[in-house]
């Protein structure tokens, strides 16, 4: 029997009458969910309760996080100690150390007793939560977190190239893509010239049980091991000079500084982060706000081609064992013609995932932003205010209802902030959901010096 994920309140759509818990059967999220709702609508708070029920039902997440506030999940305190809420107590404006006052930091504390108590969350239950999750923050290109080797698919070798060839040379070709795109190159599998050379040459060396760091394919490029690419010969594929520029281009990433910072820290190792750590259920977040726009494309491109290829690997399930959650997803699964690295995967995760037991929630501010293979392969619907006539058309055309005798847009134009609309998978009929207090204490985005906080506090 599939766990139930108690979400908060179920209302009246006029929202007068209390209709009970909002429970969710948490195999309806095998056919995925989008959450939409402008800014200030409370849709990050309730993306942050839906993984905390997932965390409680023992179902592993995998969250990206581009702000920065999906790393409240790591201040799951288990008490209402101040002393361990202080550090992370934002100080009254003009308070001349920024460091929160006593009284301060126990009004937060008050306040969020009171908050989780209209919830029926006690102490007792955030013990308990906290003791069963075990919560990483990952940062790639930053050692704020836990860093991360980008190029580890071709640098450090897999078992996979053993046990999985086809999955390896997936996770290979993302690789080679991010480095192409790093020199300013064609990094498309299909079209690139210098994408299937390097394909090549790193497969040679991976398959044979050796690695492929950058180094050893510049001498590659300078002597090459091979004499044909598929029919042709190398200098006919490839010309000498063109090699050459591109090696140069290879010595100019090995030598910057600031790409030292992505070939530094743990491989990207899917499985093991959804594994159980010391029995406790894993919270893996990997966070990019510290990332420019192009950075984080590129990041996300390779994590997210991990993840499909992770999937794909997994055996076939009806049940809910994995979730993967993406905040704020605007530009990274646009609609045609725009084609970012990341939106490959995202679509791919949406088509097939739940046939392996993973689901995937979406996060937005528009749903103008999602290409609509993505609408459309999300079953559960959670909809906060929308301000626009273009949004909230969109919504009830995703929905397939029709535009002159819908109630919905008029609905989603008067919500208040921590209010939505649901449509379940499994349930044509909308419903009005008042989302619970997070058991997490919603800091906020956390910067870089407060991840290193916590890491210490962690430790």
């Amino acid at each position: 029997m599939s766990p139930t994920l108690n979400l908060g309140a179920r209302h009246s759509l006029d929202a007068r009458s209390h209709l009970g818990p909002y429970t969710l059967p948490a195999h309806d999220l095998l056919t995925h969910g989008v959450i939409v709702g402008m800014t200030g609508s409370g849709k990050t708070g309730l993306l942050t309760v839906l993984v905390e029920e997932a965390l409680s039902a023992q179902v592993p997440c995998l969250l990206i996080d581009v702000k920065g506030d999906l790393a409240n999940l790591a201040l799951a305190f288990p008490s209402f100690d101040p002393d361990a809420m202080a550090p992370w107590v934002e100080a009254d404006a003009g308070d001349d150390d920024g460091v929160a006052d006593p009284f301060v930091v126990q009004k937060a504390v008050e306040a969020r007793r009171a908050g989780l108590a209209g919830w029926q969350i006690d102490e007792a239950k955030l013990a308990a939560y906290a003791k069963g999750i075990h919560v990483r923050v990952i940062t790639p290109g930053s050692d704020a977190g836990e860093p991360l080797h980008l190029l580890s698919a071709l640098e450090q070798r897999s078992s996979r190239w053993d046990d999985a060839p086809d999955a390896a040379r997936a996770t290979l070709s993302a690789a080679v893509s991010l480095v192409l795109r790093l020199t300013g190159r064609d990094a498309d599998p299909g079209r690139s010239r210098e994408h299937a050379l390097l394909s090549v040459l790193a497969e040679r060396r991976l398959s044979r049980g050796g690695t492929a760091t950058l180094a050893e394919l510049m001498g590659d490029l300078s002597e090459p091991p091979i004499t044909e690419v598929g029919a042709l010969e190398l200098d006919a594929f490839v010309s000498p000079k063109l090699r050459a520029e591109l090696a140069a281009d290879l010595n100019t990433l090995v030598a910057s500084p600031s790409f030292a910072s992505w070939r530094r820290g743990q491989s990207i190792d899917v499985a093991a982060w959804m594994q159980k750590v010391d029995g406790k259920t894993p919270a893996t977040i990997v966070s990019v706000a510290h990332l420019d726009d192009t950075e984080r494309q590129l990041v996300l491109g390779v994590i997210l081609e991990e993840v499909l290829t992770w999937v794909r690997g997994l055996a076939g399930s009806s049940r809910l064992k994995a979730l993967i959650a993406f905040d704020e997803v605007y530009g990274f699964v646009p609609p045609h013609p725009a084609n970012p690295p990341t939106k490959r995967p995202i679509v791919a995760l949406m088509k097939q995932a739940r046939a392996f037991g993973v689901g995937c929630v979406l996060a937005t501010q528009n749903p103008m932003d999602l290409d609509y293979r993505t609408l459309s392969n999300a079953g559960t619907w959670l909809l906060g205010r929308l301000q626009t006539d273009a949004d909230r058309a969109r919504v009830v055309e995703g929905l397939g209802e029709d535009k002159k005798k819908s109630v919905l847009a008029t609905l989603l134009k008067k919500l208040q902030p921590r209010w939505f609309v649901v449509r379940e998978a499994k349930d044509s009929k909308l419903a009005l959901l008042n989302p619970r207090w997070a058991m997490s204490y919603l800091r906020g985005p956390l910067t870089g010096r407060e991840l290193r906080l916590l890491r210490r506090t962690e430790g």
